[in-house]
C-alpha cells in the first residue's frame, strides 16, 4: 500500500514537472516567433491545444505583460481567451 501510494505521488510530481516544462517551453518559443504574427498566432493555436486549463490562464497572464514591451501581440490574445471561454 506504501509503495503505491508513494509511487502516484512520485507520477503527480513528475506530471506537475512535465506540466511546467511544456509552458516555459511554450513561452520561449512565443518569444523566439514574435517577430512574424503568423507564427505567433500559430505558436499560440498549438500551445492552447497541448497546454492544460491552468496553464493557459498562466500564458495568459505572461502574453498580457509581454505584449506590454510587444503591443502588437496583444491581439493574439484573444485565441486563448476564447479558448478559456469553452
Amino acid at each position: 500500500m506504501f509503495i503505491c501510494a508513494k509511487f502516484e505521488y512520485v507520477q503527480f510530481k513528475y506530471n506537475k514537472l512535465m506540466a511546467r516544462a511544456m509552458l516555459e517551453y511554450t513561452k520561449m518559443v512565443l518569444q523566439k516567433v514574435s517577430f512574424n504574427m503568423g507564427l505567433f498566432r500559430r505558436e499560440l493555436k498549438k500551445a492552447s491545444k497541448r497546454l492544460l486549463p491552468y496553464e493557459i490562464e498562466e500564458l495568459i497572464i505572461w502574453l498580457k505583460e509581454f505584449s506590454k514591451e510587444n503591443p502588437k501581440v496583444k491581439a493574439t490574445l484573444i485565441y486563448l481567451e476564447n479558448k478559456r471561454s469553452r
